[in-house]
């Protein structure tokens, strides 16, 4: 397996960040730190960090204000979120849940649905790709 990073950008300066290879470690602590100084987190109501991604797999560090909205949108895969600072509503058109600290779901593919977050909140997108 050919290990992949991320190159440094104007907006990570500080730069590379290895996104998949045989063993990827994922300081998330370190990661929400980094996000909540970032010019972007900011400036607006969200930022995200892609921690690992691989062709049938991808996870994403998301944060979100108080009162941010992801609007409807779909994946085309299998979707786990796990919240691991505040509290979200996490919706679909049969169902709305209240996401806190330490709580996840697990989504279908293709099920339309949105996120809001009630306070302040921080948590994994982990998508596992169709092929």
């Amino acid at each position: 397996m050919e290990d992949k990073s991320n190159s440094a950008t104007s907006q990570r300066p500080e730069g590379d960040r290895l996104l998949n290879a045989s063993l990827v470690e994922m300081d998330l602590d370190a990661f929400i730190r980094q996000i909540k100084e970032e010019t972007t987190w900011q400036e607006s109501d969200r930022n995200s960090i892609t921690i690992f991604k691989s062709e049938t797999m991808r996870i994403v560090l998301l944060g979100l204000h108080a009162n941010a909205e992801l609007k409807p949108h779909h994946a085309n895969g299998v979707i786990s979120v796990q919240v691991l600072e505040g509290e979200i509503k996490f919706s679909t058109p049969d169902k709305t849940v209240n996401l806190a600290t330490g709580q996840m779901i697990a989504l279908a593919e293709g099920v339309t649905h949105s996120v809001t977050a009630q306070t302040a909140s921080f948590f994994l997108l982990t998508l596992a790709m169709s092929k």
